[in-house]
Parts: structure tokens; sequence; C-alpha cells
């Protein structure tokens, strides 16, 4: 079983969700990008979700995005389902698009974990020896100066997506939001440090491309590799999947993120205990969501964690 999480209106959050094998399916071409930004576009329009930035790499995808009403399982759902069911009329793929693991979604606490989080993402193509800057990545991608004021477009597929059904516009856009954290005052000195960020991981990604005696493969070859084909190299186990960042240098921030949200689990556990004994009065902790939508579970207004 897994850990209940809380969902929590206004939340930030790097999201991962890796394909099937690592096959190339989201190789970056037109047809992907704009079948990807589009989606993107109607999920979160629909869920009140804001989106700070996007990396499309060609065995996974990579969001930073806050939940303004608490329904992030919701846009999940929907985002992923439409995404597979377009890419698989898209290339013609019979079988399942997505990882069997779970999505990977980490709470960003602080403003260093969201600088952080949003350079990783940012860095992951240099990171994965496929182009020297970040800027060169050709698919679906958000850059440092586009940060809090850049806008997203794209118009409606040409396949899967009805273009008689009214939730199906034949364009869309996305403007991106600067998280909560960040105001306009500070929005520059906010771009900046994502710049500086992502310049120290864009140097260490290059230098161990070096290191390993490696050549970067190139926006052009990325573009042209099959999206049957499956990335081949090591990929080490992961060692776990964290619930929440909070940056380096950041204190006693991540003992006290961790306490909180031992917390929740406790308290989430507890009153689990009691409604599976028939007691249909147990108050869960707030930001509890399965058994409030499901079951119409009580839950507290007082929120846990930080």
């Amino acid at each position: 079983m897994s850990q209940p999480r809380e969902i929590a209106a206004g939340a930030t959050y790097l999201i991962t969700r890796r394909v099937l094998r690592r096959h190339l399916l989201f190789r970056p071409d037109a047809a992907i990008t704009r079948l990807l930004v589009y989606v993107l576009a109607v999920s979160t329009r629909r869920y009140g979700i804001e989106v700070h930035a996007l990396c499309a790499m060609s065995t996974h995808l990579h969001l930073v995005v806050t939940d303004t009403r608490g329904v992030l399982p919701r846009f999940l759902q929907f985002f992923h389902r439409i995404v597979a069911l377009g890419t698989k009329v898209l290339r013609g793929w019979e079988g399942p698009v997505w990882d069997h693991e779970a999505t990977s979604v980490v709470r960003l606490l602080t403003r260093a974990a969201v600088v952080e989080k949003i350079a990783y993402v940012m860095a992951n193509p240099v990171a994965a020896g496929l182009v020297q800057h970040a800027r060169e990545w050709p698919g679906a991608k958000v850059n440092v100066d586009e940060l809090g004021r850049g806008v997203l477009r794209a118009a409606r597929p040409s396949v899967y997506l009805d273009p008689e059904n009214p939730q199906w516009p034949e364009e869309v856009t996305v403007s991106l939001a600067l998280p909560p954290a960040i105001g306009q005052d500070s929005a520059e000195s906010f771009r900046q440090d994502v710049s500086a960020e992502l310049e120290r991981q864009e140097a260490r990604a290059r230098a161990e491309v070096q290191r390993r005696g490696l050549r970067f493969l190139g926006a052009e070859r990325a573009s042209r590799v099959s999206p049957y084909e499956r990335v081949t190299s090591f990929e080490p186990l992961r060692d776990g999947n964290p619930t929440f960042a909070v940056g380096r240098n950041q204190g006693d921030a991540w003992r006290i993120a961790g306490a909180a949200v031992r917390a929740f689990r406790a308290s989430y556990r507890a009153a689990l205990e009691r409604w599976c004994a028939g007691v249909r009065s147990a108050v869960f902790p707030a930001g509890t969501w399965w058994m409030r939508t499901f079951h119409g579970a009580s839950v507290a207004d007082v929120v846990l964690t930080v």
C-alpha cells in the first residue's frame, strides 16, 4: 500500500512521468510537441493548474506546477490519459505508453527548492548527453527568460481529439505563471537565480560527459531517432520516491518538513483505522484527498505540513 499524500491547494510540485521501458515515444518532433502542449493547456485550464516549467524528454516528462485548487490527482489523471491516448494514435502504438511506476510528485517547500528543481527540469537534456545547452533542446520546454511571462501555444492536434467536441478548441494557450513564493517585484531576481543554477547544473553535466569520454548527440539527431527504439544505456535503480524538497543549505527546513510528513501520515493511519472499524465520524488530517473525494470522509481544516 502506498503512503498517503497531503494534497493542499496552493502547493507547488515537481512532477515526473516516464514512458514504458524507456521507449523514445516522445521524440522531439512537431507532432508530439503540439500534442503535449495542447493537452497541457486544456488540462491546466480545466483544473486550475499554474505552469511554471516544462521539459518533454524523449522518454519522460517533467513539469513544475502549482495546484491552486487542491485537485492535483484529477489533473494528473486527465492529463496523462489524454497524452497517452493521443500518443498511441500518433505513433501507431498498441501497448501502454506510461511506465508502471507511480508518477513522481515532489512538493517544493522553499524558494530554493523551486529554483533548483526548475533548473533541474531545464538542464535535463544536457544531463542526458543530448545537447550542450538547455536552450538547444528541440522538444517542448520553457526557457529561463520565459519564466513567469512566456506563453505556450498549440493548435488542436489532427489525431484522436474530436474537432466537433467543444472541450477541444481549435487553439489553446498556457500563460506561464510565477510560483506563489515569487512576487512580481522579485521576478527578475528569481530568473537570475534560476539562470545561475542552470549554468551550474549544465557545467556539471558537460564535465560528466567529458569524463566518460562521450559526445553529445545533438538536437538534429535527437529529433531523427526512431520513437520505437529504447534507451539501452545503464540506468541505476532509483533510490526512492521523495515527497518533498527544500533545496540546499536550508537549515532545519528538511527536518521540519520530514516531521510534518510523518505527523500527517500518523494522523491519517489513525483515522483510517477508526474508519475501517466502522467509525464514520473519524476525522482525517487536512489535505486528505482520496477518502474525502471517494468516501465522503470528514477532513480537518488545520494543515499539518509546512
